[in-house]
């Protein structure tokens, strides 16, 4: 407690280490000895029937300023259908992937954007100043990777196939240089 009264500092939210993924745990014999969490579903796996994705909210597909559409919606169908087959779709909020989604969409179009305009911009007084869309992507960016440690930490800590196959993060900077080039690559 600091002299005005007010309580500061203490544990950060997601401070400290991560814990290991369920997959590792099984590999290397349950070293703690604690129990782990894994579902069975033994016989009954037979009757389970697959879920559909939740739809694509409409702002993830709304035409921009230019007339250009976001790349959000496949960003958002690709990393859903990557939690899917890794039975963690249930999991994931779909809050969390349009925010990832969204995200990394906005990073592209800024990175469009500097492409298109530079890295440099002109003051009203006429003096020259850094790109405002260069700090926007970085922190889009920022955003993009926040939203993906959490959706990956989910799964990573439920998760009993191996994580070391591509990712949807594996993707978006391809993503951005077929975007950058004008193809629309199918996923």
């Amino acid at each position: 407690m600091s002299k005005d009264g007010t309580n500061r500092g203490g544990a950060r939210p997601g401070a400290g280490r991560k814990p290991k993924a369920i997959s590792e745990k099984i590999a290397s014999g349950n070293p703690g000895g604690r129990p782990l969490t894994v579902v069975e579903f033994g016989d009954e796996a037979v009757n389970l029937s697959g879920n559909e994705m939740p739809p694509v909210k409409e702002y993830l597909k709304a035409k921009q300023k230019d007339g250009s559409v976001t790349c959000a919606e496949d960003i958002y169908k690709e990393t859903w259908e990557w939690l899917h087959e890794r039975k963690c779709d249930h999991l994931v909020t779909t809050q969390q992937i349009e925010q990832y989604a969204m995200s990394v969409a906005r990073w592209i179009q800024c990175e469009e954007a500097v492409s298109e305009f530079g890295f440099l911009a002109k003051k009203p007084t006429g003096t020259v100043m850094s790109s405002p869309y260069v700090t926007m992507g970085r922190e889009y960016m920022k955003q993009a990777n926040a939203a993906w440690y959490q959706i990956f930490q989910i799964v990573k800590e439920n998760c009993t196939v191996d994580l070391s196959e591509r990712s949807p993060q594996d993707d978006v900077m391809e993503r951005l240089l077929t975007a950058r080039m004008g193809i629309k690559k199918q996923y």
